[in-house]
């Protein structure tokens, strides 16, 4: 059967490679995919098994419900200062991911060129290569708190760049962007003439101050495709529903091929949303502070082993460098997963800047963290006593 060079060119996901390999261990403990321990907040789920209980089971408008367009507009207004119009500048996706992919179709031509900072989320490059262009990386470094900063964006432009791809609060070093650094890309966006997609689905999962979306400097608001979703903060990742913000255009251009493949987002979920929004502000904030508070223990356990930890201010992931252990990224989650039974996801596949570095997922409960944290402690005991006999290489021993 055939199948498509790009397609085949494809290495899988770096994230689901680990995760299936735990499911086939007793045991195990997952600092690996970003999912939440909490389950979606009651008043959301009750929202939903109501609607079905009222025959809500139908198609919706392809741009998703009209009374749920209005929240998101409301809510981005309100939390960023950025006013979209719910008829034709917001459209419901199944999911951040397909926000993604929508947008980079939507303006890409074959051989355009879109920058990706990195470390990025392992979906931005496969999308932009799907849709014929070319990614380039742009890459980050701990040493600058893993911020983009203009002349790293600038040293990347040629003549075939047409967008830039950032998430900040950052998957997965939990690096944000200030106001002050966000404006110094909007300069280099606004001079070259460049798009910004920006995937803030962590925006509320900000724990040193508060979010900033680049949609909102001046003059980015048409340039800007904001992605968003109710996956993290709302504890909602099985329903599969996000949604971007944009100019007009651009918007009914990512809706034109949402008809075409998704056609609407799953009804059921939508009602959801819309009770998320007007009533979940309260449950996402304890779910915010619970993740603060395991932010702090995990980052202290790391720093206390020796594994230096950058600070995360946003989303819920840390990434520890291991380069001091001289394994590397795979050989190090691959060791511990196998000899410990703990998932990390090296930093390897999310770019070239997270060689020597894991994310390590904090939404894991407190009890889990504190024994991942135990195991990993042993595990690099473990390392310092090979270094008195002859490293073990090749593959790690099975439990």
């Amino acid at each position: 059967m055939k199948i498509a060079k790009k397609v085949i060119d494809l290495p899988p996901s770096g994230i689901r490679k680990y995760f299936d390999i735990a499911s086939t261990i007793k045991d195990v403990i997952s600092l690996g995919v970003g999912e939440p321990d909490f389950i979606t907040p009651w008043r959301v789920r009750e929202a939903s098994i109501y609607g079905l209980e009222k025959g809500r089971t139908t198609y919706t408008s392809n741009w998703g419900l009209l009374e749920l367009r209005e929240l998101i507009s409301k809510y981005t207004y309100e939390g960023m200062g950025v006013d979209y119009d719910p008829n034709d500048e917001v459209l419901v996706t199944t999911g951040v991911s397909e926000g993604i992919d929508l947008a980079v179709r939507a303006i890409t031509d074959p051989g355009d060129e879109i920058l990706v900072v990195e470390p990025s989320y392992v979906s931005y490059k496969p999308c932009i290569i799907m849709a014929g262009g070319v990614p380039v990386p742009v890459a980050t470094t701990e040493e600058n708190e893993f911020k983009v900063r203009r002349e790293d964006i600038e040293a990347k432009i040629t003549p075939r760049t047409i967008a830039i791809i950032m998430n900040y609060p950052n998957n997965p070093t939990g690096a944000i962007m200030t106001r002050k650094d966000l404006e110094e890309v909007a300069d280099v966006a606004v001079e070259h003439g460049l798009m910004i997609l920006s995937d803030e689905v962590y925006e509320k999962l900000t724990y040193d101050g508060r979010h900033v979306s680049i949609a909102s400097l001046n003059g980015m608001r048409d340039s800007t495709i904001l992605l968003n979703g109710f996956s993290k903060a709302f504890a909602m990742t099985g329903w599969r529903l996000g949604y971007a913000c944009g100019n007009s255009d651009v918007i009914e251009a990512m809706m034109k091929i949402h008809q075409y493949t998704m056609l609407c987002a799953p009804i059921t979920a939508q009602v959801g949303a819309i009770e998320a929004l007007k009533n979940g502000q309260k449950d996402m904030l304890e779910m915010v502070k619970e993740y603060d508070r395991r932010r702090r223990v995990i980052v202290r356990g790391f720093n206390a082993m020796g594994m230096h930890c950058f600070e995360p201010r946003g989303a819920f992931y840390s990434f520890p460098s291991i380069k001091f252990t001289g394994l590397s990224s795979e050989e190090f989650s691959e060791r511990l997963l196998y000899e410990q039974g703990v998932v990390t996801v090296p930093g390897s596949v999310f770019g070239e800047p997270g060689i020597g570095h894991l994310r390590c997922s904090y939404c894991a409960s407190m009890e889990d963290i504190k024994e991942a944290l135990s195991r990993i402690g042993r595990f690099l005991d473990g390392l310092k006593k090979e270094e008195k006999a002859p490293r073990i290489r090749g593959r790690a021993r099975r439990r």
